[in-house]
């Protein structure tokens, strides 16, 4: 595979370049803490993502704050806390304070010199709003759950891919899906017959965090521990073209 036979990249926006984990459990800790749960953060945030999943396949209209606060609902439930609507409206509210990942607007910005950019994201237009104030990048076409009215690992938001190349007019064999989450994201890719790159950003660590195990076929064409990994890679494959 060469990253220069490419001319847009798709991104996952959530757990790729925003670190929603961090983001989610500077509520679920301290929500757990008051509770006396004895539980780690790994195992509230794997709890907390087969809840939310759950939740979107629910509701796949609603927007992501509600979406946000059934799963912490549920998430209550299933381990037997309870979860005031306080609770629940502070994560909801919470997209926008969601920290980016580090290397994330800097390799954007390496990445856009010779790329057209593209977010698919599962959350709302609002959030996303915030969390690109974050990441400092104009991408070419945003495509959330609001928009799609669902959520991934439903295929709307690769079926709307189709009208995103053709406005950009660029093929589907120039498109590369650049995620973390094999789970929402490398699964319908493969569906789709999408290249696509893993941001391992669990590399140093077990298990799969708030992203549930991958239960369908996937595939991966190349895997990079970071962003900034990646964009090194790319620029590179570029300079050799």
């Amino acid at each position: 595979m060469n990253l220069a036979d490419y001319d847009v990249l798709s991104f996952d926006c959530y757990g790729t370049l925003i670190d929603w984990e961090a983001g989610i459990l500077d509520v679920l800790r301290p929500w757990a803490q008051q509770a006396g749960s004895p539980l780690s953060d790994d195992e509230l945030l794997s709890v907390y993502g087969v809840n939310e999943s759950q939740a979107q396949r629910d509701s796949p209209s609603d927007l992501y704050p509600r979406i946000l606060a059934e799963a912490f609902a549920r998430t209550g439930g299933t381990l037997g806390i309870p979860v005031s609507a306080e609770w629940a409206d502070k994560l909801g509210a919470s997209v926008s304070d969601w920290p980016a990942f580090e290397d994330s607007a800097d390799a954007l910005s390496s990445l856009g010199e010779s790329y057209k950019l593209v977010i698919l994201s599962n959350v709302h237009r609002d959030g996303f709003a915030g969390s690109n104030r974050r990441l400092g990048v104009q991408f070419e076409a945003i495509v959330t759950a609001e928009d799609v009215k669902a959520y991934k690992p439903a295929d709307n938001h690769f079926d709307a891919l189709d009208g995103v190349l053709e406005t950009l007019g660029a093929p589907r064999s120039r498109l590369l899906h650049v995620a973390q989450s094999l789970f929402h994201d490398h699964v319908p890719a493969k569906r789709h017959g999408i290249a696509s790159v893993w941001i391992d950003r669990r590399h140093d660590r077990p298990g799969w965090g708030a992203t549930p195990e991958p239960s369908g076929e996937y595939s991966v064409d190349m895997k990079f521990p970071s962003m900034a990994a990646f964009a090194a890679a790319a620029r590179e494959a570029r300079s050799d073209a």
